[in-house]
């Protein structure tokens, strides 16, 4: 059992870490502002962006770039020195504190080469493999563009209907997540915001809803699991941790698990539909093609020809760009949705596989990356973590969802183009 020093020391370093990343909002400090958005359509969608190095530079960071980078190199050390270099609380804090360090460095370089690049270290790149001589994200859009885009008409109902606006959502919302949220009422709160590029996202322990979108029921059951069950759930396990509630604060490359998981949750909570699928591919397709060159405008037109509406184009195309110029490299965070499925996915596959099923609970402790878990089962083994509280259903019970696995198993020794060939003449 830990000594008493070991957990006060542990607390310690947490509070630390949570107080070094507050100032660390990545989103924040590199989005545009309404006047890009509206000299561009004052221009017709005809020019790029004027968004340039110098645009970043007249909105500086909100802390000194040295000094912040040195706060974790000190955390870090301190880390070393109290617990030990191997300890397993020392090597999830190595973690962490090495990449803000990189994500303070790429904000600093806002407008140049180098934050493409290092966002391509944090988030992943299109043409990253799975594994050697694996499939990689660039080749997704191939696969499964006309697929949903052909399922995104042909599913079309009622559920879809955008119907009700911010407010109504709102109310909507809340009720169900104050259901899901029982043991923390009135803590979890959804408000309409007016200063948003997304139509909706999720805070520590609030969701926000753009003033200017209207929502489906739909989009209601996706952000009821996607932003509320997965990342305010895993916030509040985080924060309900006794000694290691560093997990609630999330690492730029947690991001990737994060939207994995939500993605998967929304897939088996019945949450998700086509037209969301693809329009996280067609974010995928999107970054491939800046990575080989392609401009701002060459993105705005991709958009307009998936059948988007100018703003929704301009508003997609600036979460690639965003921390970027209009004609530089990619921010690649967009990635996360279809690579971090990918990797939870087969994560579950392979646990099940192997007999360890209780190794999936612990993707909802906080907000971490896969190679934390070993680290985590040998925290909750020694009595420094506790189990997550709040488990979306399918999660909470995995009865279904391991059967289903257990299938698939089986399901992926088959060919696809061969059973395409058998299959064929029943739906000719």
């Amino acid at each position: 059992m830990p000594t008493a020093d070991e957990l006060t020391v542990i607390q310690g370093l947490s509070k630390r870490i949570v107080e070094a990343q507050r100032q660390i909002r990545i989103l924040d400090l590199i989005k545009w502002d309404d006047t890009i958005r509206l000299d561009f359509f004052s221009k017709r969608g005809k020019e790029l962006p004027a968004v340039d190095t110098l645009y970043y530079q007249k909105r500086p960071l909100p802390f000194d770039v040295r000094n912040k980078q040195e706060e974790f190199r000190l955390i870090l050390r301190d880390a070393q020195r109290q617990l030990g270099q191997f300890s397993p609380i020392t090597r999830l804090i190595k973690r962490q504190c090495d990449e803000y360090i990189r994500a303070v460095h790429m904000l600093s370089v806002r407008g140049t080469a180098a934050f493409s690049e290092i966002s391509m270290e944090l988030y992943g790149s299109p043409h990253d493999a799975f594994y050697v001589g694996g499939p990689c994200l660039a080749e997704l859009g191939a696969v499964l563009f006309d697929v949903l885009t052909t399922l995104d008409v042909q599913l079309k109902s009622d559920m879809d209907v955008k119907q009700y606006n911010p407010f109504q959502a709102q109310v909507l919302l809340q009720e169900r997540l104050s259901y899901f949220f029982d043991k923390h009422p009135n803590q979890v709160t959804v408000v309409v915001s007016d200063d948003m590029v997304a139509d909706a996202s999720a805070g520590a322990d609030s969701i926000k809803l753009s003033q200017k979108a209207m929502f489906s029921d739909r989009d209601l059951k996706y952000l009821e699991v996607h932003e509320g069950w997965v990342h305010l759930g895993t916030t509040f396990n985080g924060l309900l941790q006794p000694y290691c509630f560093f997990l609630a604060k999330g690492s730029p490359s947690s991001s990737v698990i994060q939207e994995g998981l939500a993605v998967i949750t929304e897939v088996v909570s019945l949450a998700s539909y086509p037209g969301r699928i693809r329009k996280i591919t067609n974010r995928v397709i999107a970054l491939d093609k800046v990575t080989a060159g392609a401009n701002f405008l060459d993105i705005y037109t991709y958009f307009l020809e998936c059948g988007l509406s100018c703003d929704d184009s301009y508003n997609h195309s600036v979460r690639i760009f965003r921390g970027s110029t209009p004609n530089g490299g990619p921010f690649t965070k967009d990635l996360a949705y279809a690579k971090g499925f990918i990797l939870i996915y087969n994560f579950i596959l392979s646990a099940i596989s192997q007999h360890r099923i209780d190794m999936i609970p612990l993707l909802f402790t906080g907000k971490l990356v896969l190679d934390d878990l070993p680290l985590l089962k040998e925290l909750k083994e020694r009595g420094l973590l506790i189990a997550p509280i709040y488990l979306p259903p399918a999660f909470r019970d995995l009865s279904a969802l391991s059967s289903w696995m257990s299938f698939s198993l089986f399901l992926n020794k088959f060919d696809l183009h061969e059973i395409q060939k058998n299959f064929g003449f029943l739906l000719s």
